[in-house]
């Protein structure tokens, strides 16, 4: 198929920045993107690119040169859909709240109703395109929607998992490791795998089947935390020994068979994906009885949660166990540095665990909002609005936000934390001056020269 019009359903960080790119790449081909959100549309389509709705380095220089030529931002979802020959569903699929799998399996409430109102709307011919992470058969309910729709048109369901870090996007898209297409049809495989060879080496192009693709996305991220959560888990026996975590990264890091990438030891992983795949590939294993398999993958989260909590626990205990009224100062509030993103960030469940404990906490993170630090709070319903609100203060400053506090928790490894002025800071707090450096990125003699009390994960 001929593909002149593409159509992405989801303006979020994965079809925002992957259809910017593709439509840079591919100029002769208007990219569209739609979403039900009014405001987030406006936001993408606002003169000022500094309010674009996701913050990633290189992203505002190629909306500015694609924006209005052929990437264009709408609400028309169902003229957008019929005008395309392909079609990229891109929505939220978060880990389920309610009912048969809460808190494991993917919700996809969001594709379905993607998958209805593509089948509605759709009078030509269509390929389809998986870009969400979904569990493993998701093309086979996707395509039983859509051939059971009475018409003639004839839908192509192909699987072409996102494989994007955040702070990184933009570069991974233009440089990426390799694209994945899973299909039945060879024809529609050809159609996508054209678009990307615009840029990207026919040998980086990989074609699979469906169910391959679907289960790649989920093991490769389950990979990457899986590193984590180990190198996170020899943290802490560092921590009663003589070791220090990173010469041992080092290490091992250099062994050709491990690689050194994954290997930082820090307050724990977060963001949209790592735990929400692990859990949906728990899910899966669990529904085929495979409890080994399952016990095994959920071991990754639960070394995740311990060392978060290690990391608050050590705080309360080092402030001589108590925290309450005390001022702690909170330096990152997104999950990783040179994002805006926040989701499944250490800092809110470091933060909530904190108040628990009736501390104050002021907070600084370049990028992340007053709203949306108190709207992470409030989701996990421990306490009322009002209370996240008196107890949190967020600052548009960070030496105002550390001033007269009792301890510093680094939980952002953002560059700007390095390069401030550490002295200035230290003679504003109180004494003694605590840091509790949960990204590893000061260092200690330094700090300690300084006159701070040090303390860092895995050392």
């Amino acid at each position: 198929m001929n593909i002149n019009n593409i159509c992405c359903i989801g303006a979020g960080y994965v079809g925002g920045p992957t259809m910017a790119v593709i439509a840079k790449m591919n100029p002769d081909i208007n990219v569209t993107i739609v979403d039900i959100n009014t405001d987030r549309i406006a936001a993408w389509n606002d003169k000022d690119l500094s309010k674009l709705p996701i913050y990633e380095p290189g992203l505002a220089e190629i909306v500015e040169e694609t924006r209005g030529k052929n990437l264009f931002f709408s609400t028309e979802i169902d003229k957008s859909i019929d005008a395309s020959e392909m079609i990229f569903i891109s929505v939220n699929t978060p880990t389920k709240t309610y009912g048969k799998g809460k808190g494991m399996a993917a919700d996809l409430k969001f594709v379905e109703l993607c998958a209805r109102n593509i089948a509605e709307v759709a009078t030509t011919d269509k390929i389809v395109v998986e870009k969400s992470t979904l569990p493993v058969r998701t093309a086979q309910a996707i395509k039983s929607i859509l051939v059971n729709t009475g018409s003639d048109v004839n839908f192509q369901i192909l699987s072409n998992p996102e494989f994007l870090a955040e702070g990184t996007a933009v570069q991974d898209l233009l440089n990426p490791d390799r694209v994945l297409i899973g299909g039945e049809s060879d024809d529609a495989i050809e159609s996508l795998a054209k678009i990307y060879a615009s840029w990207v080496p026919q040998e980086k192009i990989l074609r699979t089947n469906v169910w391959s693709s679907e289960l790649s996305k989920l093991t490769a991220n389950a990979f990457l935390a899986q590193r984590i959560s180990s190198i996170n888990a020899i943290s802490e026996l560092c921590e009663h020994t003589e070791a220090s975590v990173s010469e041992v990264a080092r290490a091992i890091g250099m062994d050709s068979r491990i690689g050194p990438k994954f290997l930082n030891a820090s307050i724990g992983f977060g963001g949209s994906c790592f735990q929400k795949d692990i859990l949906n590939l728990v899910y899966i294993a669990r529904s085929y009885n495979l409890n080994a398999v399952a016990d095994y993958w959920e071991q990754v989260i639960i070394l995740n949660d311990h060392q978060k909590r290690r990391f608050s626990d050590k705080l309360i205990s080092t402030l001589y166990n108590t925290v309450s009224g005390k001022k702690i100062g909170m330096l990152g509030w997104a999950f990783k540095k040179d994002t805006n993103d926040t989701r499944e960030s250490a800092a809110i469940y470091v933060a909530d665990h904190l108040l628990s404990e009736q501390a104050n906490i002021a907070v600084y993170d370049p990028k992340v909002s007053k709203s949306k630090m108190q709207s992470d709070l409030n989701y996990l319903n421990t306490r009322s609005k009002e209370e996240n609100e008196a107890l949190v203060k967020t600052y548009d400053e960070p030496y105002k936000a550390l001033q007269d506090a009792h301890a510093v928790a680094i939980m952002t490894e953002w560059d700007e934390f390095k390069t401030y002025d550490w002295k200035q800071i230290f003679d504003s707090m109180k004494k003694p001056a605590f840091i509790f450096d949960g990204r590893n990125i000061l260092d200690k003699n330094d700090m300690t020269k300084i006159g701070f009390e040090y303390s860092s994960i895995g050392h």
